[in-house]
């Protein structure tokens, strides 16, 4: 072994030019590197630990024994770059550029409208460009898996899927997913038309040439051929890295150093050392040891080395299926099955075989299939030299520690062929369908003898304990038994005794874990009963495909009696839920064909910044380049949730190389605190913290590593005060409340309640949603050095508020304070006030020390610190007549606002404003409140608190339909407004429109055949089940405070014709700057191409209000229009001298002549008002309407779903942009998708948030989409009330997204119904694979015992 010494030379390539690095740090990952040394700011940094994909980059290596260079794409959040010697990285910016090409991925992207922010673009484009390197024309599976890893926020994936399906040849069809009717034959549907106008046209694509991408360097080759490997060394400022080359040299340090731990793809080290500070003085990275990535096959099996990749062990096991008779694979198979799900590509193409086995996780995917499979590993130590070691029971000890001791050393693993007679399945639940840590997983294999007599049997369980868990007296009490109903009562029974978790066990969900296991084992008996049947029934080579896409076919060796086959209904347990997504329809109006040609508005405008945004190139806050001398800010937050502050110690963090100095409360020059509708929050905690999460003071480095690790050294003292509050019912029961409340009222309630044939009561819990904008929240300060300027380079919607907390926190005038927002990577309402705080803080920071100072919240104290949307308890009273009319309902709402008010109490009011939804209930009272918690704020989210009081209101119509045992669309129907209208506060309205997109809806999906079909398929399957919901949508456009409706703008014409466009707007992936551009052009009659918007600047443009209630393109379209009319006036007189003459000679003419080629434009607004005295008023300008139906497929013993179909009518007027728009569309969609059904915030019972990251957060990815996506744009549709008869969109579908929700709710009412239950029931929001599953309440959950409220510590609050 070679001895310790300095640091070697490390060398690679990066998109094709040499790098060498003298002195890399262990510590360093791939994404800083690029972006902090080599200035190359496309790759992103999102989420900071592989959940997201935003840091995609592609790495290709050259293998000396095949000869070959292999690519794969990887997360450069989690690869060291000490990894990264011998090896070419691609970039994004290696791939294209605007300044020379783009690449076809790029092109297509953004060409499909497939980038709105663009903050997840660079990491889209790397994951497809790696695909297209290891395979030209891939499948629509291959792309699916490739995008697996990717999350997007904006979108809604279907555009970006789109650009990607446009390199497969594949003809793809509906029936495939079991679809009613054929989506060939959508033109013939019902209200379709012959043919509609693309979104994009693929006539005029690049094509796809690999011989003009990057070669791998010759030199890399030569290296990798020619010369000797040496131990290599790098040395950092508090880690030492080591890259041995032999296992003997292996062992060696590992019994030198027995705590040192093992580094292959750093997916579990990684996190470990960023988020919980994990330091480690030494780590070995064997990555050079070639035992360790040995393949021997035998005829008993496969040896496969511990260091290759899931990817590669993929490409192993595949290849044995491909060679080997099919009863010699079913172990294969069934870890091929987990392998699928098993995090996202880029991350199982750098984790080890190894390093999932010893991690020990215990809700491990693969270790129960291998245990269960009777796999062995070879060992290697110092001590024993190389033994094997069976990979059973005894191997797991406890949570994350195995019987491997400190010095020995994983070489390989042992997967065996199985027998005839063995059947081997394995099976997952997880919160997300793919990419997704698993609640519960199994491994269990079977061997079984004549007379299908079970002679050996192995049940593994993983998230049922601290580790992987055999279930040995359950396995024992099947010996000997014949395989049939009997023996699997009994095996139920024993499940229940040997498995079992309190009911405060870490993880929660105690009853949904308990259930699987049963529901789990009953898969398995199916699957091998269905085996065994057909093995007595089937020719030789004929298969039958089942749950795991296992090919089950004749086994020999299990003879003479078999048992009967499994019964078609049966069936439905073990086959698999539809995954194909397909190409699904987009229409608008085209414009007229006497518009001109230059004309941009209504046409489908590709976002102006799409191509920057694809290859790398737009701007983002921390994409910047450093100032001079800049700083780095850290934050310490309060890590108890109500508690007096004794004393903040900063000596050790003082101590630290790098931290220069610290921002406390003391240090505000200005107001120490913003007002916030009538209440102070304070920017820096001073004597008291009322949750965890709140802001106590900062740190300053000369790095943001130096900065965090001061963070984390300085310590707070607290002293506990005594009953937080965390639920609203706690609030309700202290009366801890942000005051006014809201009420309106209309009619007589309680006389509607009397004459009603019919009372119900019921209540909708709500949880809250994360933003989760794909770029955190991002503030740069720098001081002008003179006269106490500042210019403010912030992620904002509201640039105008944070130049007002600015001004206020360093007591200076606004006009000092410059606020630059170049565009946002997402925000959804989250970048208002929490943004303006963390600009305030940052701006002492800058002003204290009189350099430029940075801050970049990671993900997790992003998710921490900014809060979300409102968690809601809605309680409703409703009664109704027999016919399904609603006489009376009055509806009460508890919203979770958090320990401040930030906008809560405006998002009271917005409740009780749209509480009616569509329906027109002559006797409506409503009652809404925030009540202060304990938790951290909540704040503004798309919706604006109208996603969760219409839900209430469609959770009491389903309530009525199931009561009445009546379909929910016809309750819909009967109380939806008709003919002109009045709301409950007497704003009056023609809901013609609204029936415009009801009927379309369900002219286009066949409404009638489809639910009669869903009806015959719920008859034909005992545990799968369909469900429908066809839901309207009633949405008020525009600030209720009528100040907040203005706009203003800034238009400037150049003497060459180019124009130069500020606004208030700010660009947040909507395309507010490509639909300005677009009225620009109709405006001075100039092409889009002569039209740029650079930023949004308070310099520019003053007293902006925020970009928020979907009225930005109505506010500052206006102003823009407002502005380019006064200059075309001005240029008549030029034009009228010239009428032929050109745009460009009048410009110039103009400035000859002394005409101004400036001009500011303003729009007043609409005047909306609210009286909440007199419970009337006119809060919106008009409304927005619309209706979605979607379809669900529900696996009732595991909760797991597939939205099918999803058919949208969305009335916005006349589009500006339709692409826009059509986006917007389904962004919202999907963002409803995942509130509804799939994200879940959970905190611990002292307000902890657990979920601050995308491994415990899901958003819905690319597996959410639903498979048949279609989106249209109601026809002939006018509003007087907005710029060029458009509407604002960005909010009002996302509510849409609840049609998934009681689609899901619908197919769980048929799953009652198989068990004798019947009428009303609860489902809560999110309807999230446990709840589903236990509100089926199949046989399985109705086994499991119910713990009582109130007798144990829940590991999560009920929020």
């Amino acid at each position: 072994m070679a001895v310790e010494k300095s640091s070697d030379s490390l060398c690679f390539f990066v998109n094709g030019r040499k790098v060498t690095e003298e002195n890399a740090d262990p510590e360093t990952m791939l994404v800083s590197f690029l972006r902090e040394k080599l200035r190359l700011t496309g790759t992103k940094v999102s989420c900071g630990g592989g959940g997201c994909g935003a840091c995609t980059v592609m790495v290709s290596r050259y293998d000396p024994l095949s000869r070959t260079v292999q690519h794969f794409s990887a997360n450069a959040c989690l690869l060291p770059v000490c990894q990264l010697a011998g090896a070419a990285v691609t970039t994004v910016e290696g791939v294209g550029s605007t300044k020379t090409r783009l690449h076809p991925v790029q092109e297509r992207l953004a060409k499909a409208h497939g980038s709105q922010c663009g903050f997840c673009s660079p990491g889209m484009v790397m994951s497809m460009y790696t695909l297209l390197r290891n395979q030209a024309a891939p499948s629509m599976e291959r792309i699916r898996e490739a995008l697996g890893g990717n999350l997007c926020r904006c979108t809604g994936y279907r555009p970006i899927i789109d650009s990607c399906r446009t390199f497969t040849q594949e003809s793809q069809c509906c029936q495939g997913n079991g679809g009613v009717g054929c989506c060939m034959n959508a033109e013939e549907t019902p209200g379709g038309e012959p043919s509609t106008p693309r979104l994009f046209p693929t006539e005029d694509l690049l094509p796809l040439d690999p011989t003009q991408d990057l070669i791998f360097p010759p030199e890399l080759m030569r290296v990798a051929l020619t010369e000797p490997q040496q131990t290599r060394w790098f040395r950092g400022e508090r880690v030492a890295w080591v890259s041995p080359v032999s296992l003997e040299e292996l062992v060696l340090l590992k019994s030198t150093h027995p705590q040192a731990p093992l580094v292959l793809g750093n997916t579990t080290l990684g996190p470990e050392m960023k988020f919980r500070g994990v330091v480690h003085p030494l780590v070995i990275s064997p990555s050079r040891v070639a035992p360790l990535f040995e393949i021997t096959h035998t005829p008993q099996g496969v040896w496969v080395g511990a260091g290759l990749s899931l990817t590669q062990v993929q490409m192993v096991l595949g290849a044995r299926v491909e060679a080997l008779p099919q009863e010699k694979t079913e172990l294969y198979r069934s870890l091929l099955h987990q392998l699928r799900a098993l995090a996202g590509q880029q991350i199982r193409n750098v984790a080890s075989l190894g390093g999932n086995i010893v991690s020990a996780l215990p809700n491990s995917d693969l270790n129960p299939v291998l245990a269960a499979g009777g796999c062995r590993l070879r060992v290697a130590s110092d001590a024993g030299g190389s033994r094997e070691v069976p990979l059973d029971q005894d191997f797991f000890r406890g949570f994350r520690t195995t019987l491997l001791g400190a010095a020995d050393v994983l070489v390989a693993v042992f997967v065996p062929e199985t027998r005839p007679g063995e059947f081997v399945r394995a099976f997952r639940q997880a919160p997300r369908k793919e990419n997704a840590l698993a609640t519960v997983t199994t491994g269990m294999r079977v061997v079984l003898g004549p007379g299908a007599v079970v002679r050996d049997v192995q049940l593994y369980y993983g998230g049922v304990g601290p580790c992987t868990l055999r279930a040995a007296r359950t396995g024992q009490a099947l010996l000997g038994r014949p395989w049939g109903e009997a023996m699997l009562q009994e095996a139920y029974s024993v499940l229940l005794e040997e498995v079992v978790l309190p009911p405060g066990a870490v993880g929660g969900k105690v009853g949904f874990r308990r259930s699987l296991t049963l529901s789990l084992l009953f898969k398995f008996y199916l699957e091998v009963q269905q085996a065994l049947a057909l093995m007595s029934t089937t020719p030789e080579g004929v298969q039958s495909t089942t749950q795991q896409g296992v090919q089950s076919t004749t086994q020999q060796g299990v003879q003479s009696t078999t048992p009967e086959g499994v019964p078609e209904r049966e069936l439905s347990a073990i086959r698999p839920l539809p995954c194909c997504i397909q190409p699904g329809q987009q229409g608008f109006q085209e414009v007229s064909g006497s518009q001109s040609e230059q004309d941009a508005v209504g046409r489908p405008v590709m976002h102006r910044s799409a191509p920057a945004q694809a290859t790398g190139e737009a701007v983002y806050v921390d994409d910047t380049p450093p100032p001079q001398g800049e700083l780095f800010l850290a934050l310490v937050t309060s890590t108890r949730p109500h508690a007096s502050i004794l004393g903040v110690d900063v000596s050790a963090a003082l101590r630290l190389p790098g931290v220069l100095d610290m921002v406390t409360h003391a240090d505000i020059p200005g107001r120490k605190a913003r007002s916030f509708m009538g209440y102070e929050e304070e920017l820096l905690a001073d004597k008291e913290v009322s949750c965890v999460g709140q802001l106590v003071c900062g740190v300053l480095a000369d790095s943001r590593d130096r900065a965090r690790r001061g963070a984390a050294a300085v310590r707070v003292r607290y002293q506990d005060l005594p009953d937080p509050v965390f639920t609203v019912e706690d609030a309700v029961q202290r009366e801890s409340f942000f005051l006014p409340r809201r009420r309106i009222e209309r009619g007589d309630v309680c006389k509607g309640l009397e004459t009603a044939d019919h009372v119900h009561s019921g209540e909708l819990r709500l949880g809250g949603q994360e933003h989760f904008y794909m770029e955190p929240q991002s503030v740069l300060v720098v001081p002008v050095g003179e006269e106490t300027e500042f210019h403010v380079y912030v992620s904002s919607q509201a640039p105008t508020i944070t130049q007002e907390a600015v001004a206020e926190t360093l007591g200076v005038p606004s006009n000092r304070v410059t606020c630059h927002v170049k565009r946002l990577g997402g925000a959804f309402g989250g970048k208002v006030t929490k943004t303006s705080i963390l600009a305030a803080i940052t701006a002492v920071a800058a002003w204290k020390t009189g350099r430029a100072v940075r801050c970049i919240l990671e993900r997790g104290e992003d998710m921490l610190i900014t809060g979300a949307r409102h968690p809601v308890l809605g309680r409703y009273q409703v009664g109704f007549m027999e016919d399904g009319r609603i006489t009376a309902a009055d509806l009460q709402y508890y919203a979770n606002a958090g320990n401040t008010v930030d906008e809560s109490t405006l998002v009271v009011e917005k409740m009780v404003l749209h509480m009616d939804n569509a329906y027109n209930i002559p006797n409506l009272r409503g009652r809404a409140v925030a009540c202060r918690t304990n938790l951290p704020s909540n704040t503004a989210f798309r919706g604006f608190g109208v996603p969760q009081a219409a839900a209430v209101v469609e959770s009491m119509i389903t309530d009525v339909a199931l009561c009445l045992g009546r379909p929910a669309h016809q309750i819909r129907e009967v109380n939806m407004y008709r003919g002109p209208s009045v709301t409950h506060y007497g704003m009056r309205f023609d809901p013609e429109n609204l029936w415009r997109c009801w009927e379309e809806v369900k002219g286009r999906v066949g409404l009638g055949p489809r639910l009669e079909a869903l009806r015959s398929f719920n008859q034909d399957h005992r545990w799968r089940k369909r469900g429908a919901a066809l839901i309207p949508i009633k949405y008020g456009v525009a600030f209720s405070e009528a100040f907040l409706n203005q706009a203003a703008a800034l238009v400037h014409v150049y003497k060459d014709g180019s124009v130069l466009v500020s606004h208030g707007g700010a660009e947040m992936g909507q395309g507010i700057h490509t639909k300005m551009q677009q009225v620009v052009s109709r405006e001075l009659g100039v092409p889009s191409s002569k039209v740029y918007v650079s930023e949004t600047s308070t310099a520019s443009v003053p007293n902006s209000c925020p970009s928020a209630a979907s009225f930005g393109t109505d506010a500052n379209g206006m102003a823009v229009r407002d502005a380019c009319q006064k200059l075309y006036k001005r240029l008549e007189p030029i034009r009228t001298k010239n009428p032929k003459g050109s745009w460009d000679s009048w410009t110039r003419a103009a400035f000859l002549e002394k005409i101004s080629l400036s001009a500011t434009g303003f729009f007043r607004g609409p005047d909306c008002y609210m009286d909440w005295e007199k419970m009337e008023g006119q809060p919106y300008s008009y409304f927005t309407y619309g209706a979605c139906y979607s379809e669900v497929e529900l696996d009732c013993l595991t909760g797991d779903y597939r939205t099918l179909r999803t058919d949208i009518v969305v009335d916005v007027g006349q589009s500006i942009n339709p692409s826009i728009d059509i986006g917007q569309v389904e962004g919202a969609f999907l963002q409803g998708l995942g509130l509804y059904t799939l994200e879940q915030l959970s905190f611990s019972p002292g307000g902890l948030l657990y979920s601050r990251g995308p491994s415990q957060y899901k958003i819905p990815a690319v597996c959410d989409v639903p498979l048949s996506f279609n989106v249209h744009l109601l026809p002939d549709s006018h509003n007087p009330h907005a710029i060029y008869s458009s509407k604002g969109i960005g909010e009002p579908v996302l509510f849409l997204g609840s049609s998934v929700f009681y689609a899901i709710k619908d197919a769980v009412s048929a799953a009652r119904a198989e068990s004798g239950l019947g009428g009303a029931f609860p489902l809560d929001s999110p309807a999230t694979p446990e709840r589903a599953c236990l509100a089926c309440a199949t046989p399985f959950s109705q086994r499991v015992p119910v713990s009582e409220p109130g007798s144990f510590t829940p590991w999560a609050l009920n929020i």
